[in-house]
């Protein structure tokens, strides 16, 4: 797999069938290593390893209804209530974040109210804080360490 735009994280391999497998952290199974799975467990070890998140509030692949369609999200990670405070889409290298992909994100956070969102292809990284009570983004440089910041109103 090609190096992506992250730092280098300590990924165990193995080979089933002719497949590559990659160890997922959380789902702790080894999963088939494609191009976007690849960008997902950067993202996943970024949120543990240099962000802090807690391992046991993070989720990956988790069905989410929305506006009765029932999709997937990539990953998203949960406040102490369970309620979505970072919402993370990830996409293959070679699919460019436009603003369909962005949309996409933005279409599941309807339904999931996360205070952050993330939108990466493991080359580019999008961040920003959603502002609810002025019905915007707010793009951010980086994403915030777990426990940084207040927790401003969602409404």
């Amino acid at each position: 797999m090609m190096d992506l735009n992250f730092p280098r994280y300590p990924f165990r391999f193995k080979s089933r069938e002719n497949k590559l497998l990659v160890f997922d952290m959380i789902r702790k199974k080894y999963v088939s290593l494609q191009p976007e799975e690849w960008v997902r467990q950067h993202c996943l070890h970024f949120l543990v390893t240099d962000k802090g998140y807690p391992p046991g509030r993070v989720l990956v692949e988790r069905k989410l209804e929305v506006h009765g369609l029932t999709k997937r999200l990539d990953l998203a990670v949960c406040d102490a209530r369970g309620q979505i405070e970072v919402l993370v889409e990830c996409k293959a290298p070679d699919v460019s974040i436009d603003q369909e992909v962005f949309d996409q994100i933005a279409r599941y956070n309807m339904e999931a109210q996360a205070r952050y969102l993330m939108v990466s292809n493991g080359l580019q990284h999008i961040f920003c804080q959603m502002d609810y009570r002025r019905q915007r983004y707010v793009f951010l440089e980086d994403l915030p360490a777990f426990g940084a910041g207040a927790n401003p109103e969602k409404g």
